[in-house]
């Protein structure tokens, strides 16, 4: 079992930036690729970000590439992700998840989730 905690949001202006975190708990997070999902309200889950547990490499969200990126430290356990230049859009509770093997899209494919945080970006 991988219990997984965000921490990091809160509300903050068009155009800031907010980096999130993600702390795993219960086994090393170096065999699990890690993932963020957002949903807005009203919305379906969407994938944002993904990671891969051994070479790093990172997928991102064609509409969100350039502004959001995601990191991790195996070492730490923790899996980041920086957002910049914020729109109102963004608003969303935003998800870490991992599962084991590669990264993909689908959030039914990922084994393990935290309980979310909310981002709010006012005008």
């Amino acid at each position: 079992q991988v219990q997984l905690v965000e921490s990091g949001g809160g509300l903050v202006q068009a155009g800031d930036s907010l980096r999130l975190s993600c702390v795993a708990s219960g086994r090393a997070l170096n065999v699990y690729a890690m993932a963020w999902f957002r949903q807005a309200p009203g919305k379906e889950r969407e994938f944002v970000a993904a990671i891969r547990s051994n070479d790093f490499s990172a997928y991102g969200s064609d509409s969100l590439k350039g502004r959001f990126t995601i990191s991790r430290d195996n070492a730490k356990n923790t899996v980041t992700l920086q957002m910049n230049t914020l729109q109102v859009e963004d608003t969303a509770v935003y998800y870490c998840a991992a599962r084991p093997g590669s990264i993909t899209t689908p959030s039914g494919s990922y084994d393990y989730w935290g309980q979310g945080i909310q981002v709010t970006v006012s005008s």
